[in-house]
Order: C-alpha cells, then sequence, then structure tokens
C-alpha cells in the first residue's frame, strides 16, 4: 500500500506510484469557451465601429432617406394634367394706376408671349386706384385649368381671386408697386419647375390658390 493510501481503504481507491485521480474539470474547456464568448463580442464591436464610420463618411445618407421618407413626400402615380399654353388663355389687361397707357404697353408684351388679348382699358372702378401691390389675377374659379399658375408666373408678386364669371378668360389688373412684366426667361424657368414639382404633390407648391 502506498504511503497516500488512507487507512483501511484499497481496491479501486488505492494510490500507487506517482499518478493522482483527477477531482476537477480540466481547465482548458474554459479557456476555450472564454476565448469563443471574447471573439463574438470583438466581432460585435467592429462591424459597429464600422457602420459608424459608414455613417460619418456618407453623411448619414441613409438616416437622411429614412427621414424623407417620412416626410409625406411620396411620389404620386396619378397622371398630372400638363399646364395650358400662353395661347389657351385670353387676358384683360386694366390698369389700375395713374400712369397711362400701361395696360396697353403690357397687353403688347403679353401677347409676344403668346397669350390671346381681350379688353385693354383702365380698371373697374371696384379696383381703380386701389390696388397696392403689383397686380391682381381676377377669373373664374378653375384650379384645374392652371391659367392663374401660367399667368401669375409672368408677373411676381401678384395674388389672385375669384368671381363669379362663367367665361375663361382671367383678367390681369395691374396695382400701384407695378414696374414691368416678369423676364420671360425666369417666367419659363418658374413655370418648368412648378411642372415638375406637380408629379409630387407632397414635395411640390404650385403657389397659394385663389382667394374668393
Amino acid at each position: 500500500m502506498s504511503m497516500l493510501t488512507p487507512p483501511g481503504m484499497g481496491g479501486k481507491y488505492r494510490i500507487t506510484g506517482n499518478k493522482y485521480p483527477r477531482m476537477r474539470r480540466p481547465r482548458h474547456r474554459r479557456r476555450i469557451v472564454l476565448a469563443a464568448v471574447a471573439s463574438v463580442v470583438a466581432l460585435g464591436l467592429a462591424g459597429w465601429g464600422t457602420l459608424q464610420l459608414i455613417d460619418v463618411f456618407t453623411g448619414g445618407g441613409t438616416k437622411s432617406a429614412a427621414a424623407a421618407g417620412k416626410s409625406g413626400c411620396k411620389h404620386s402615380s396619378e397622371p398630372v394634367k400638363a399646364l395650358p399654353k400662353p395661347g389657351q388663355i385670353t387676358v384683360n389687361v386694366y390698369n389700375a394706376t395713374p400712369r397711362g397707357g400701361l395696360a396697353q404697353t403690357t397687353a403688347d408684351e403679353l401677347k409676344k408671349r403668346g397669350f390671346v388679348i381681350g379688353k385693354v382699358g383702365n380698371a373697374p372702378a371696384a379696383y381703380d386706384k386701389k390696388v397696392p401691390g403689383t397686380g391682381i389675377l381676377l377669373g373664374a374659379l378653375r384650379p384645374e385649368d392652371g391659367f392663374f399658375t401660367v399667368l401669375g408666373a409672368q408677373l411676381k408678386g401678384a395674388t389672385s381671386k375669384t368671381d363669379s364669371r362663367k367665361t375663361p378668360d382671367v383678367d390681369l389688373i395691374l396695382g400701384a408697386a407695378f414696374e414691368a412684366l416678369t423676364d420671360q426667361k425666369d417666367a419659363d424657368q418658374a413655370l418648368a419647375t412648378q411642372s415638375s414639382a406637380a408629379s409630387d404633390p407632397a414635395c411640390g407648391d404650385l403657389g397659394a390658390a385663389p382667394k374668393n
């Protein structure tokens, strides 16, 4: 019997030589588990850091796109009605200022731009010398026609109003602040921009609705 064998114990509990029974798990398994956990954590941190770098260098494009989607700016699948051509719009030009000849010169310029000219003269008493702005567009309420949009592009700052007329013509009443029509190139550019915005109603604005 070995000196390490307790008194009274023998058989399979007997210890002989220089080998001893192991009373606990091998430590190498614990090391493997810890190494695996550390690897997963390291990979997660590396992935998060990569996403942060991408976000910095791309200016947060993903977030910007998501924000745009939440803004209500959605493309409309409905067909968009084209704005009318100037030749489809009859304009009556009235002068509400004390300056003589203003209605005629303005009518001549609008005619050069393709508009059909109707009546030309002094403004009705209800508006004569009572229009402080650049002008007023007055016509029947038919927003789907786009007459106010096309004519309004020719005179920046003009306000729109409607009346009970049944005819398709539009009155252009020149006010005290009127100096000249908008440059034709600028007017055409404004109409092109508005036509493009009309394809996305939630993103564009074709101007204020006519007032009654």
